[in-house]
């Protein structure tokens, strides 16, 4: 890529060549100066060494002023890939051709694409046997040279125009929703094992969201000012940039997650360090590439793969590290956290830490609710994306009077689920993400097998010869504090407690009180009153809260994402909280005639 540097100096800048005559022959008085040197104006580079003396004029910003209206952001439209339908077509084909080609994929530091001699295969976690390609890890040195980047770039970036900056954010989110549509969804289904749907709403229409609103919330957050400004004063607000450059660490589960941390950061002005899960890197590259495409700056983010410890080495003691933006467990957040409270004596500003962890998420069925509901979401809630989702549901709480029926529902409905890769868009369910998990998934399924708390419902088998394959499982656990009621599993396993249909308001202290965790839950009911009864007990239990509806699927402009306690610090991704963070707010007063006396009248 070109050094934008240069392109934006031709941009802004205006060369006025002439010969030494030409020079003397101007007239400079005020009243002719433009018209007389209209004919003199020429866009070029000034070569030093030219035979005729040159003079220069040096204008900036030479551009029209306005107060300008961003497009009106409103959802990307969701693709249904019908058989027969062009779309699917489209995407069959973009997954063939990555299937059939092996890429070498570099880290992108300042403008340079970065090789190591360290190559690390990519394989679909659902076909693990085949390589889609190798990423080249990092190291320190890169971390370093990323911090580097980011701060040679910083000065500039922050100084280009708002609507500058949201061009470049709102062509990307076009990139995304036409020409590179495809290629985003089939990296996607192929490196983080999504099916077609699951990878439209992620990693087409999500991050397009995300970029469209964040536009139009960057535009209300400039526009906030005071609302006096007395005689003689002019009152006025500006939106800095962080001092220093932000840390974007990004998770697995959403290709949309992993875009919108770092450019919700940079479209506020900041420089970026990011870094993905090793297990999304496949669709983290092709996300960069739609960023330059869309005229992002060398040295705003710089993507690199390199360990979680090496990279926190190098950028929680760096005193120009300004925040971290974060989605990942709760236990990494927290000694993140941890880590920069023991080095906040070596930062030139407090840094902001935004983080999204993980969940126990809820769905609490109440006696009124409708069977078939109730049902669909606890199989839709819990089961999409093979459980995946930080949203997901977990953990649910049924009443007697309605188990056996939405058992029997839950149970067919998974018999008909099919298991397999995402290239057979006739799979519902494909592989949870790594061996690891799945490994540690398979653990809890052996012992609630061998449990006598705990009654296997639907499921429980796993095989991971050919991918790591979870079979959706239902457990149905005779003590409310069973361990798959409390702890965080991420992965296709639903456990259900039946309770008694009197004890409601006791059920809605034990939602409450079961986790730690605080992210998102639903209540099903047809009472008014029970649902408004759960929405107050429940008030702190999730930072999204459904009604007669799954856990999952927050849309962007619609319902902000995050949750508190041990869920995060629920700053609401696709929001203008999140991108108040990013920024420092700087007051200004001018006074228009100051005083120049320092006697008050009741001195007298």
């Amino acid at each position: 890529m070109k050094n934008p540097k240069n392109n934006l100096r031709n941009a802004h800048y205006v060369w006025i060549n002439f010969k030494n005559q030409q020079l003397q022959n101007l007239p400079w008085d005020r009243k002719n100066r433009t018209n007389k040197t209209k004919e003199f104006l020429v866009m070029a580079h000034i070569n030093i060494n030219f035979a005729y003396s040159i003079f220069t004029i040096k204008i900036r910003n030479i551009m029209s002023k306005g107060f300008f209206n961003v497009p009106n952001p409103v959802n990307e439209p969701v693709f249904g890939y019908a058989p027969g339908s062009p779309e699917r077509q489209l995407l069959q084909d973009a997954i063939k051709a990555a299937r059939n080609e092996e890429i070498d994929v570099p880290m992108y530091i300042g403008g340079e694409e970065v090789r190591t001699e360290k190559k690390v295969a990519m394989r679909p976690p659902h076909d693990h046997k085949h390589i889609l390609g190798y990423y080249n890890q990092g190291s320190k040195e890169h971390v370093s040279t990323a911090i580097d980047a980011a701060l040679s770039a910083k000065a500039e970036w922050e100084e280009l125009s708002w609507e500058q900056r949201a061009s470049i954010f709102l062509k990307a989110a076009d990139l995304i929703a036409g020409p590179w549509r495809y290629k985003l969804n089939a990296a996607t289904m192929l490196g983080q094992s999504k099916n077609a749907f699951q990878a439209e709403i992620d990693a087409a229409c999500e991050i397009v969201d995300f970029l469209r609103f964040n536009v139009q919330y960057m535009t209300e957050i400039y526009s906030q000012q005071p609302p006096v400004s007395p005689r003689g004063v002019w009152n006025r607000v500006e939106q800095r940039p962080l001092e220093g450059f932000v840390f974007a660490l990004t998770p697995f589960n959403f290709t949309a997650i992993a875009g919108n941390l770092p450019t919700s950061v940079a479209m506020m002005g900041n420089v970026v360090v990011w870094k993905p899960s090793n297990t999304q890197i496949y669709s983290a590259n092709v996300l960069m590439q739609i960023f330059r495409e869309a005229g992002l700056p060398d040295g705003v983010i710089n993507l690199v793969y390199v360990s979680g410890p090496e990279a926190g080495d190098v950028i929680f003691k760096h005193p120009d590290f300004a925040g971290i933006h974060f989605t990942g467990s709760t236990g990494v957040f927290q000694d993140i956290w941890k880590t920069i409270g023991e080095n906040i004596h070596r930062y030139k500003t407090y840094p902001r830490i935004v983080g999204e962890t993980g969940g126990k998420d809820f769905i609490l069925i109440h006696p009124s609710a409708v069977v078939d509901v109730s049902a669909t979401a606890l199989t839709r809630g819990a089961f999409e994306y093979q459980g995946q989702k930080c949203s997901a549901a977990s953990r649910a709480y049924i009443p007697k009077s309605l188990w056996a029926k939405i058992k029997d529902r839950m149970v067919a409905d998974l018999a008909s689920f099919k298991m397999g890769g995402t290239e057979d868009f006739g799979n519902f369910v494909n592989a949870v993400i790594d061996e690891k998990s799945f490994d540690k998934l398979a653990g809890y399924i052996d012992r609630a097998k061998e449990s006598e708390d705990v009654e296997i419902i639907a499921g429980g088998s796993y095989d991971k010869s050919v991918g790591y394959f979870i079979e959706p499982t239902i457990l149905a656990a005779k003590k409310a504090d069973y361990v798959t009621m409390c702890e965080e599993l991420f992965g296709p396993v639903l456990t259900i407690y039946v309770y008694e249909d009197k004890d409601w308001e006791q059920t809605l202290e034990l939602v409450d009180q079961t986790s730690i965790y605080a992210l998102t839950g639903a209540v099903i009911a047809q009472d008014r009153y029970a649902i408004d009864q759960a929405s107050k007990a429940l008030r702190n239990a999730a930072g999204n809260f459904y009604i007669n509806d799954k856990c999952t699927g927050a849309v962007v402009g619609q319902q902000p994402f995050g949750g508190a306690r041990g869920s995060g610090t629920n700053d609401k991704a696709g929001s203008m909280i999140n991108l108040l963070r990013w920024v420092s707010p700087r007051t200004i007063k001018e006074t228009f005639d100051p005083p120049k006396d320092y006697r008050y009248p009741f001195l007298g």
